[in-house]
């Protein structure tokens, strides 16, 4: 004698295994629709627009940090309260009447800052800080005639910072 239970007949859609087959897919397309406006919404941004053209001028760059260490030449800056900053030389110092010091934003080139300091004393250059981000910043300070230059980095949050040369490799 065969026995048979009915079954009562549901329909899918009140079942949970269908929808928890369903949901890591549909998270799948609402993550990526997120992606794409997030990519559509905001710039990658190079740092250097033209970076094939510096990568082949590295040697160039190489040699005025190379000249500012044979001039002797190490600074640091030295931030104050009002707004404003110094350079303050150790040992030999430039006899130019102003520097270029750059802060250069970790990764847009847009939030670059060149500022002009002014000699106030042999081995002081003072001037005016700008606006910028409390984050860490790359600087470098040269002259005008780009013959040397000294790079270090700068948090702002921080007393000071101390520039100098990368020393050449052998």
């Amino acid at each position: 004698m065969n026995v048979t239970t009915a079954v009562a007949a549901t329909p899918w859609y009140r079942e949970p295994w269908p929808w928890l087959l369903m949901a890591g897919p549909a998270i799948v397309v609402v993550a990526g629709f997120i992606t794409l406006a997030l990519a559509i919404r905001s710039s990658d941004g190079l740092v250097a627009d033209d970076y094939y053209k510096e990568g082949k001028a590295i040697n160039k760059t190489i040699s005025r940090d190379l000249r500012a260490q044979e001039l002797g030449y190490a600074a640091r800056l030295a931030p104050a309260a009002d707004g404003r900053v110094q350079i303050l030389f150790a040992g030999n110092s430039p006899t130019a009447s102003q520097l270029t010091p750059t802060l250069h934003h970790p990764t847009r080139s847009g939030g670059d800052h060149v500022m002009q300091l002014v000699r106030t004393e042999p081995g002081r250059y003072a001037g005016s800080l700008p606006d910028f981000a409390a984050s860490r910043w790359g600087m470098t300070l040269e002259d005008d005639g780009k013959a040397w230059r000294l790079t270090g980095s700068w948090n702002p949050g921080a007393v000071d910072a101390t520039l100098g040369v990368i020393p050449a490799k052998p």
